[in-house]
């Protein structure tokens, strides 16, 4: 496996950490900074904020440079404002620098999504963008887990004091291992903008935001969902949470395989219609107790299948604005983010149990496999 793309799994694991760690350490940064759990919860919006606003951003003003030379400099935001995040004395700083730590975000992986599928063997660029993410799953699996764990027990200063570190370390993996690569000549502002006027591009970006948002309407509430309707004791939530992670990283690698198989627009119809066919068991099977476990890694799995086909169909449907579209999916990932956990809120506010997100899921899920089969019938099979 060539040794860029294991620097961009770096990348991957870094970036998974910063943003999913803030879940399990909220209780603690809100008692450290004297403020309620809501308040302190606004550092998530802010991050997600920063993924939305840095994503086209970063792209199209660092366009003309070598990816190399791009991703490095991604990385050394990262580490600075991770960094200054870690250390930061009051709450304005503390806002400010997790704005700023999220700019990075969906550029790198734009960026690192076209990078590897150029340094992968034809015919296997989904799976190579799957390595990329990989490290994104480990974060889940274990990274976040002991993030947690050392914010819990000693520090939330520390946890992310580690994470800017490990932003460094993939930045010597990137000077190291990465390949030169000579930047796009079609790669100008005007050429990669040009792309978002076209009525493909917001199919695609729809696509993305609804469909995955079937994945975080059900994921936003997994802690009540397990002890308040399968009964599972709360201290084995983290089990569940870790289930959920060994699904992910297998999920991930089927995806890339399965996209370089059967192409990605099939494989993306095929991932959709898997998560909305696992949230209606989700639904219907879950108030049995034992069935949350099993349900939990099926679920994961199935759910993150759709990562590498989605990137993929964005590389090969943008050509010269492929690092802008990329990013782009980045940020609509972010968007089915909020968009999930906000309509899969909505049951739960009119007093329905904690599986009815589940359904908002379904539907969620449904509407991306639809839209997807329509990307497939009006441009897809057209090229």
């Amino acid at each position: 496996m060539n040794k860029g793309i294991i620097a961009l799994a770096f990348g991957g694991l870094a970036i998974g950490m910063t943003e999913f760690t803030m879940m399990g350490i909220l209780p603690d940064i809100a008692k450290d900074l004297q403020i309620e759990i809501p308040t302190a919860a606004h550092l998530i919006a802010l991050y997600a904020l920063g993924v939305v606003v840095g994503a086209p951003t970063l792209v199209l003003f660092t366009g003309k440079y070598p990816p190399k030379k791009v991703l490095l400099f991604l990385m050394l935001l990262f580490f600075i404002f991770n960094g200054l995040f870690s250390i930061a004395p009051g709450q304005f700083l503390i806002s400010l620098s997790r704005f700023m730590a999220g700019l990075p975000h969906g550029a790198f992986f734009g960026v690192g999504s076209v990078v590897a599928a150029k340094l992968a063997p034809k015919g296997k660029e989904a799976q190579a963008i799957s390595i990329m993410f990989t490290g994104m799953t480990i974060a889940n699996l274990a990274g976040v887990p002991l993030g947690t764990y050392l914010g819990h027990h000693y520090s939330w200063r520390l946890t992310y004091g580690i994470i800017s570190i490990l932003g460094l370390i993939t930045f010597a993996a990137i000077y190291a291992w990465m390949p030169k690569i000579e930047a796009s000549k079609g790669n100008n502002i005007f050429s990669q903008l040009n792309f978002f006027n076209k009525k493909i591009a917001w199919l695609l970006m729809a696509i993305i935001a609804i469909g995955t948002g079937g994945l975080f309407a059900w994921i936003s509430y997994i802690a009540p969902l397990a002890t308040q309707v399968s009964g599972v004791p709360a201290d084995r939530v983290p089990l569940i949470m870790i289930l959920i992670g060994v699904g992910m990283f297998f999920g991930n690698l089927i995806g890339g395989k399965l996209a370089d198989t059967i192409s990605p627009t099939k494989a993306a119809i095929a991932s959709f219609s898997a998560m909305a066919l696992c949230l209606v068991m989700v639904y219907f099977i879950s108030p049995i107790g034992w069935t949350a476990y099993p349900l939990a890694f099926i679920t994961g799995l199935v759910s993150f299948t759709i990562g590498s086909p989605t990137q993929l169909m964005l590389i090969r449907a943008s050509k010269e604005a492929a690092t802008l579209a990329a990013a782009g999916g980045q940020a609509a990932f972010n968007l089915g983010n909020t968009l999930g956990a906000f309509l899969g809120g909505i049951p739960i506010t009119l007093k329905m149990g904690y599986n009815t997100p589940s359904l908002v899921g379904v539907g969620m899920a449904s509407i991306g496999a639809l839209l997807t089969l329509l990307y497939l019938k009006v441009y897809d099979n057209k090229r």
